[in-house]
């Protein structure tokens, strides 16, 4: 019964396809093509959603697709399955391959929760808050990837081995990958596609933006958001959930345990190195231009397998290693990146901007409810940056043809833009590479998603009346 109901789940995700390609009129999409790529993202959805084929296979039907039907070009769809953010991911997950190999993950995991404590309440706020923290001035992926293996080193130590089927480890992994994407609408460093944002600002007022007006203006924002997003995951949560033993187990613990060895130091190191390079790109790109955080994790992932043991074999080999690497994240994060080109490429998401341009608004809270929607829900199915670039342009016409003030209404668009909360594309497919089911990120992500559209529409249409600063440059 269990096998039949599974060929039902897979049979649907192609029929979900036919069916937008078929019966959807082309008009509605901008192209037969547009048709496929929203059929791409139906099928995909629904196969990551119900687990009915392994994820990493879900992640290459645009290949599939792109090859079958021509919705945009090839060379940009494969280019996603070796991004520079793709090289991040493997070298990030090479060096973390070493901690279960001399204990690193134990300790680390013993050292956290002595200073963090053990109580899961503790642990979202604490995650939540540094991750909005770090997001808001460096690239989220690198925030993303650096802070989840850590997370799993944690939970691996307390018995939450799967965390598919942990309640507690699934929500700590969520929370990284919502507040890595929170924080970076606190500051234009938080993504390129702020810098889009930027750009646009700099185009409508004729003035050099300065950054610092960013953090002012979005400071509401940001206190509304990270209060709301950390209520919101903590709803289920007992006072009484937590990850083990108390902080003085733990810290006993860490001190029960034998003094570092020299294959330890060298595996944080480099972790360490490659994460602190990456945050501190700025202060020397114009020294070495080609040294990318995505590169430099890959530079220290080579590094590693020159580590030896006190007998002098060395500590990583290849054979052993790709054992350890999570896969899974790759490719899941590649499909996501893919699933984005296909609805970018093939018109599919400008062609539902006009949809929303040709819409008759007058301005007002309808229309900043629409524009939050819409920038919120098509980050969910392309990335952030490509988002921004669609949807800015859009809002543009939209304002300028009503004769309002642009200016507000361009940071409004930044909100949705930043936010997704949904499906494993962009950021969210971190955490699903290490065990997070996509059913359960869209069961939490649903009603945030919903309460977030709603707060983010009722704040900015407060802000856009009452507060004069957010409509001037």
């Amino acid at each position: 019964m269990k096998k039949k109901n599974n060929l039902i789940l897979i049979f649907i995700g192609p029929l979900l396809f036919a069916l937008c390609y078929l019966l959807i009129p082309a008009s509605v999409f901008g192209s037969r093509e547009g048709c496929a790529a929203v059929g791409a993202v139906a099928w995909m959805a629904f196969w990551w959603i119900t687990g009915a084929v392994d994820y990493a296979v879900t992640a290459f039907l645009p290949i599939a697709l792109n090859a079958l039907f021509c919705i945009t070009d090839m060379s940009a769809v494969i280019a996603n399955y070796a991004s520079e953010t793709i090289l991040l991911l493997l070298g990030a997950s090479i060096l973390t391959a070493s901690w279960e190999e001399t204990g690193l993950d134990r300790r680390i995991a013993a050292k956290f929760l002595s200073l963090v404590g053990s109580k899961l309440r503790r642990q979202i706020v604490f995650w939540f808050v540094l991750c909005t923290i770090l997001s808001a001035v460096l690239p989220n992926a690198v925030v993303c990837a650096a802070m989840t293996p850590i997370a799993v080193s944690m939970l691996r130590y307390v018995g939450e081995k799967d965390i598919s089927k942990s309640r507690m480890g699934s929500l700590i992994l969520l929370t990284i990958a919502y507040a890595t994407g929170v924080g970076g609408l606190a500051s234009p460093l938080g993504g390129a596609m702020n810098l889009v944002t930027v750009d646009y600002l700099e185009q409508v007022t004729g003035e050099e933006f300065m950054y610092i007006e960013w953090v002012i203006r979005f400071l509401p924002i940001m206190v509304i958001l990270v209060i709301s997003n950390i209520i919101m995951l903590l709803i289920g949560c007992k006072k009484t959930d937590e990850l083990g033993g108390s902080r003085e187990y733990f810290k006993q613990q860490y001190a029960s345990m034998p003094k570092m060895s020299k294959e330890e130091k060298w595996s944080l190191f480099l972790f360490l190195l490659a994460t602190l390079l990456s945050f501190t790109r700025q202060f020397y790109q114009e020294l070495l231009p080609g040294l990318k955080p995505a590169y430099v994790f890959i530079i220290c992932a080579i590094l590693s397998f020159f580590i030896t043991k006190s007998n002098g074999e060395r500590l990583m080999r290849w054979g052993t290693t790709q054992k350890k690497i999570v896969w899974d994240l790759i490719y899941v994060f590649a499909g996501g990146l893919a699933l984005g080109t296909l609805i970018n490429g093939s018109g599919a998401a400008k062609a539902i901007g006009n949809m929303v341009a040709n819409a008759d608004f007058s301005g007002g809270f309808v229309l900043i409810l629409v524009i939050v929607a819409l920038t919120l829900l098509l980050s969910d199915v392309t990335s952030n940056t490509a988002t921004a670039a669609v949807a800015m342009p859009i809002v543009l016409s939209i304002v300028n043809g009503i004769g309002e003030n642009p200016v507000p209404y361009i940071y409004i668009a930044s909100i949705g833009v930043n936010l997704s909360y949904m499906l494993p594309t962009s950021i969210r497919a971190i955490p699903v590479g290490y065990g997070l089911e996509p059913k359960y990120m869209l069961k939490k992500g649903m009603p945030i998603t919903v309460v977030v559209i709603a707060l983010m529409s009722v704040t900015a249409y407060v802000m856009l009346k009452f507060w004069p600063l957010f409509s001037t440059t």
